[in-house]
């Protein structure tokens, strides 16, 4: 009902897939169960961090579309914004996704090294939060570790926020 009806179309970014949980399959959850009720989806997927190929700009789009009159018309307005986007993209770092993806020895390796982030990333949050826990008792700062991945809402205000962007500026403007 609702679910359906808010995420009807959606499109859905799985920016550094396998550095939320350290697992493919459990970040890929999300676009999976959207497709398993029957949605059109589009998914937006980057490489250039949980691969190492940071300045490569590799990444992929997957449609799953009702049909395939859909589907060819979904490919006919990528391929116009590809044209007039970059016409004819690099092809190194997609040669190396394709690469470790489809060598099972690699792509055993790869997950082993994203689970490994993962859990870093995890460890860093965990000694954050206890720093800032000993520090100021007075904050809750739970929210440290109650996200995952790589990127974090701060906790910060608006004000807090903007003067830490002033100041960033003003440090610049003095360097």
């Amino acid at each position: 009902g609702h679910v359906k009806k808010v995420y009807r179309d959606a499109w859905r970014t799985i920016f550094l897939k396998g550095f939320a949980s350290g697992d493919l399959d459990t970040d890929a959850y999300a676009p999976r169960l959207f497709v398993e009720k029957g949605l059109e989806i589009m998914v937006s997927q980057s490489y250039s961090k949980n691969l190492g190929l940071y300045g490569e700009r590799v990444g992929a789009l997957v449609s799953v579309c009702k049909d395939k009159n859909t589907a060819t018309k979904v490919l006919s307005q990528c391929k116009r914004l590809a044209r007039a986007l970059y016409s004819n993209p690099p092809t190194h770092g997609a040669r190396i996704a394709a690469e470790v993806v489809n060598t099972p020895e690699l792509f055993a390796q790869w997950k082993t090294e994203m689970a490994g982030m993962a859990g870093r990333i995890d460890n860093v949050r965990n000694e954050l939060k206890a720093s800032l826990d000993s520090k100021y008792p007075e904050k809750d700062w739970s929210h440290i570790t109650n996200q995952i991945g790589m990127f974090s809402f701060t906790g910060l205000s608006p004000a807090q926020v903007e003067y830490l962007a002033d100041a960033m500026v003003e440090s610049f403007k003095n360097a």
